[in-house]
């Protein structure tokens, strides 16, 4: 096993990182875009809707939150979500005015095709990926990111 990398020798080698996750994410995000029509939904509505498949129903403010995303934006995709018939509100015991948004039928039905779409094609990554490596890089995008939200809680 190796040691820990220095300081230095690890900013170098995450930034390489950030070289090809910025335009993996752009990548991604324009193929479920082209599959807009086909799909039936945005980049933000999917979004929306797998953190509701994943976490069970949730408040606007608590899905902007997970996402890191302003409430205007989440609230526009619940929004169009709902206008398209994947979530509908539902009374919120903790709060009177913050409704809980939840998946309905075709929602959870609608994401289900989506994410089948998703693990398809991503199933035709190549290079002979180890399990190991696939956690090592789990692990490594985790780290960056949770070491970017303590500064941006620091402000």
């Amino acid at each position: 096993m190796s040691e820990p990398l220095k300081p230095e020798m690890l900013a170098d080698r995450l930034a390489e990182v950030y070289l090809i996750v910025g335009p993996l994410y752009r990548k991604v995000s324009r193929i479920v875009e082209s599959d807009q029509d086909r799909m039936g939904m945005s980049v933000g509505v999917r979004a929306v809707l797998d953190q509701l498949r994943r976490e069970g129903q949730r408040t606007v403010p608590q899905l902007a939150r997970a996402q890191d995303l302003s409430r205007q934006f989440v609230q526009r995709m619940v929004n169009d979500a709902r206008r398209a018939g994947f979530v509908e509100f539902a009374e919120n015991p903790a709060h009177q005015r913050s409704r809980l948004i939840r998946l309905t039928g075709p929602g959870q039905r609608a994401i289900d095709a989506v994410l089948a779409r998703e693990h398809q094609l991503m199933g035709r990554v190549g290079g002979g990926l180890t399990g190991d490596e696939v956690d090592a890089t789990v692990r490594v995008l985790t780290q960056m990111l949770a070491a970017l939200e303590d500064i941006d809680r620091a402000g």
